[in-house]
């Protein structure tokens, strides 16, 4: 199950597990990824915290947890070529969160209410 945030983020569930990473719409938006800063592996985090950045030739942007719960891992390659970001965004990770709250799932957005939310962009 894939959902999405209204700031891009997408959150990939599978058990109490969720990866997150950026949507490509956002990727788009910001232009060449140069930089990303990655939150640190055994952080608690709560839901629409700001737990990354990503810095583009365009701007400079956020990155929002969708989810509330602990970092257990981080994209460590991403230091390295941040251009994939551009290259999938759909299927680059940026972090896993061990779950602390299943519930705020519902307050996502599945695929068809994603696409639905960017064309009242």
């Amino acid at each position: 199950m894939i959902k999405y945030s209204q700031e891009h983020e997408w959150a990939k569930v599978e058990g109490e597990v969720a990866t997150i990473g950026v949507s490509a719409y956002a990727v788009e938006q910001l232009g060449d990824i140069t930089f990303v800063e990655l939150p640190e592996v055994d952080a608690e985090v709560s839901a629409e915290e700001s737990v990354a950045f990503v810095e583009s030739v365009k701007a400079a942007s956020d990155i929002y947890t969708p989810l509330s719960g602990t970092v257990t891992a981080v994209n460590e390659s991403l230091l390295d070529a941040p251009e994939q970001l551009n290259a999938d965004a759909a299927n680059t990770w940026i972090f896993k969160l061990k779950l602390s709250d299943e519930g705020e799932l519902d307050g996502l957005m599945d695929q068809a209410a994603y696409d639905a939310y960017l064309e009242t962009l």
